[in-house]
């Protein structure tokens, strides 16, 4: 049966890409971001792969236009069964070179946003006593890295407010879910657009992995919204539990390789144009359509092993003992390598 979905930061990346996968169930879906070039191209591709959509341009730090957002779908497409956080922005920079209302805005974006996103699913599941919702997450909200410093605080922030409120709908005995997808290194367009003073151009850090495949375990999370959390990558597994055994390690490796291992070779203009404020796709009528890829298909991978064995109960656990051993055996490497 065909659902009512609400995506933030539905115009590129994996919420674009998520888009793509609940159209393919034949849902309908509200499409949630500021740029209108990527709302309305995400909502063709809805339609053609069997979908219904309806674009809303909506700034999620702004929580007016959330609860507008979220009327216009439920006016469209009656209640909303399942809202997927997405939407975020960020700056690449060291702490001491971002500007306080840089910071503030990426605070707004990638944490209040998703507070915003979440209050008014809650408003209209809660009385329903029926829905879920989907926050992606990071292995960076458990395991902070140099040069995202507003974004790991963000992510970090995320994961604790869903806590509480995870424990307070399980207060009032409530039927309605949330869940996290913590999410790896992603092939995305933020690389692109994300405002940097970085001298060369920002990358992920290896291994990467396609929008496709965070997109594909945001609506097997949504459809099985019982778990806590969820992690997309075999590196997000590695990350977590390495910085469980050996946090201390992982802050001297990280400041030693984290400025290098975020940069290409490719130097970038300290000007060129970034989304903080203002999308870069709209409302334009020439701007351009980023899509859910970014630069690095040739280095990204379409399937996580990993992220299909947490997808089968009987295999969670084996998979989850091997990748610790892998998680320890990265832990192992990074000491060799700091001698």
């Amino acid at each position: 049966m065909s659902q009512t979905i609400v995506i933030t930061g539905a115009s590129g990346g994996i919420g674009r890409a998520a888009a793509r996968e609940f159209a393919r169930r034949g849902d309908r879906i509200g499409l949630l971001a500021r740029g209108r070039a990527g709302l309305d191209a995400a909502a063709g591709e809805v339609r053609e792969l069997g979908g219904e959509a309806l674009a809303v341009p909506a700034d999620v730090a702004d929580h007016e236009a959330v609860h507008a957002a979220a009327t216009a779908v439920e006016r469209r497409f009656g209640p909303i069964d399942v809202w997927v956080n997405v939407a975020f922005t960020s700056v690449f920079a060291p702490f001491t070179e971002i500007r306080p209302e840089e910071f503030r805005r990426v605070t707004e974006v990638a944490y209040l946003g998703y507070v915003n996103g979440t209050r008014e699913a809650l408003a209209r599941m809660v009385p329903r006593d029926h829905g879920t919702i989907v926050q992606v997450g990071s292995a960076l909200g458990d395991r902070s890295i140099p040069l995202q410093s507003a974004y790991c605080g963000a992510k970090h922030a995320v994961n604790g407010f869903t806590s509480s409120v995870r424990t307070e709908l399980m207060h009032d005995k409530s039927n309605v879910r949330v869940t996290v997808v913590q999410m790896p290194a992603v092939n995305t367009p933020q690389f692109s657009w994300v405002l940097s003073r970085l001298p060369r151009h920002p990358q992920p850090v290896p291994p990467i992995y396609q929008p496709e495949v965070a997109a594909r375990s945001v609506v097997y999370a949504a459809e099985h919204p019982g778990r806590k959390q969820y992690y997309v990558g075999a590196s997000t597994v590695g990350t977590i539990i390495g910085n469980k055994f050996a946090a201390g390690l992982l802050d001297r490796y990280l400041a030693r390789t984290g400025y290098d291992s975020q940069q290409t070779a490719d130097r970038i203009s300290p000007d060129r144009p970034d989304n903080l404020w203002k999308p870069l796709d709209g409302p334009r009528e020439d701007a351009p359509d980023f899509g859910a890829h970014g630069e690095f298909d040739a280095r990204s991978h379409p399937r996580s092993a990993q992220a299909w064995l947490s997808r089968h109960a009987g295999l969670v656990w084996p998979a989850s003992a091997v990748l610790a051993g892998l998680g320890l055996a990265g832990v192992a490497r990074a000491r060799r390598r700091l001698g």
